[in-house]
């Protein structure tokens, strides 16, 4: 498909650990003039303390994910090759992955892009009202190699920039391009070709273990939630589908997976736990628990992952940060809200659980526990501290589980009370 030039952007991402890393920024905008297409980049200001070479790796792709959000910018192309991709399987041998790590990289998969991450890389802030952007990720060049490309380069007299820490061969990934594939060429060639290879086939295995668990799935979920009784059930029987439902259950979730240690952990955890018992395990940056015969997932940061999304279903797991808003309701609208008369001279608060507080939301029913009211609607102990409304020091509304029937009215002009997560965590 041919596209306007006017959508095609070249982006840079400036780590700051090189001397001469601006001139490269200088190079690669001058080559988008060249061509006569957009250019954008980020700047990262990344931490040299800790493992340099993952944390750029993840700040290179949020600020890639957030310039083609920015710009609405539907597809990405990345200029992994072959070599790239015989690195990236051998690096995942040695850290003992499995069949999805052996995969190594997709020529292409599907990307969404949450506010959170939009906001926390770009230069300027998204619109509130869209809650993501989707992006197709493509890898061109996984089937042409690094000879195979830098001979097309010279023929066509292209310029272009070689990284200098590319020749440190402290780094793993350096390592293994500069010394182990070197000598696996020698020892058989055609050994980057075939390491490649490996890495398609395991990814049509991966495929195949996905579409396993998605069937299984299907009776052990629930509102993305995995039923213990029914897990454990199959585990008995198969374990290593238990296993990879689990494992399918995260990456749904978009968390990473667990080591093999902590996953034989996990199971000895639910074969010793009792009914009502409390169960939590630290995962990825999330905390798993078990509640009423589920394993549920609580982000207790939204800006802990990027795949944390608004969740209407149960506004429990949102933030608590923001502040409650009065919208105002059709004349003509039979839906019942709070007069607008009254509220102009009542005393508005925010406050937060303290616990014995009462709401009448149902007609012909009394007034209930705050406690009965979470129970009834199926939110978790640990996810009960949400807004309340008060006005003129009375319980009016909990955000997520209604508003104070008694207060409300059908005629006149009418308001109805509304919670706005703001955008910090």
């Amino acid at each position: 498909k041919s596209y306007p030039k006017d959508v095609i952007y070249a982006l840079h991402v400036h780590h700051g650990l090189q001397a001469k890393a601006d001139e490269w920024l200088l190079f690669c905008e001058q080559l988008a003039k060249r061509y006569k297409i957009n250019f954008d980049f980020r700047l990262l200001h990344l931490n040299t303390k800790s493992n340099i070479e993952a944390q750029a790796r993840q700040a290179r792709y949020e600020a890639l994910d957030a310039m083609c959000a920015q710009h609405q910018l539907d597809h990405l192309l990345l200029a992994h090759h072959q070599n790239d991709q015989a690195e990236t399987v051998l690096l995942q041998l040695l850290r003992g992955a499995g069949v999805a790590g052996l995969a190594a990289m997709p020529a292409h998969k599907e990307q969404i892009i949450t506010n959170q991450t939009i906001n926390q890389v770009s230069k300027q802030k998204t619109k509130q009202a869209k809650l993501q952007h989707t992006i197709q990720i493509w890898r061109p060049l996984l089937e042409q190699n690094r000879k195979q490309l830098e001979a097309y380069a010279k023929q066509q007299r292209l310029n272009w920039i070689e990284d200098p820490s590319n020749q440190d061969t402290r780094y793993r990934r350096n390592a293994i391009r500069k010394k182990i594939l070197p000598e696996l060429e020698q020892m058989q060639e055609g050994a980057i070709t075939n390491l490649a290879r490996s890495a398609q086939w395991l990814a049509q295995a991966q495929t195949l273990l996905d579409l396993l668990a998605k069937d299984d799935a299907k009776s052990i979920t629930s509102n993305h939630h995995l039923k213990i009784t029914a897990l454990q059930t199959l585990k008995a029987s198969d374990p290593a589908r238990a296993n990879n439902l689990l494992r399918y259950w995260l990456k749904q979730q978009q968390l990473g997976m667990p080591s093999n240690e902590r996953l034989q952990a996990w199971w000895r955890d639910l074969e010793t736990l009792r009914r009502d018992a409390k169960l939590e395990w630290s995962h990825d940056g999330v905390k798993i628990r078990a509640w009423r015969d589920t394993l549920q997932i609580e982000r207790t940061n939204p800006n802990t992952h990027k795949a944390n999304q608004v969740n209407k279903a149960n506004p429990a797991t949102k933030q608590t940060t923001g502040e409650w808003i009065f919208v105002p309701i059709a004349q003509n609208s039979t839906q019942a809200g709070l007069p607008e008369q009254w509220l102009k001279s009542a005393t508005i608060e925010t406050r937060a659980r303290s616990g014995g507080e009462r709401l009448k939301i149902k007609p012909n029913t009394p007034s209930k526990s705050l406690k009965n009211l979470y129970q009834e609607a199926g939110v978790p102990p640990w996810q009960r501290q949400i807004p309340l409304l008060f006005i003129n020091d009375e319980l009016i509304a909990v955000e997520g589980l209604g508003v104070s029937i008694t207060h409300l009215s059908t005629q006149g002009k009418r308001l109805w009370p509304e919670w706005v997560y703001s955008s910090k965590s």
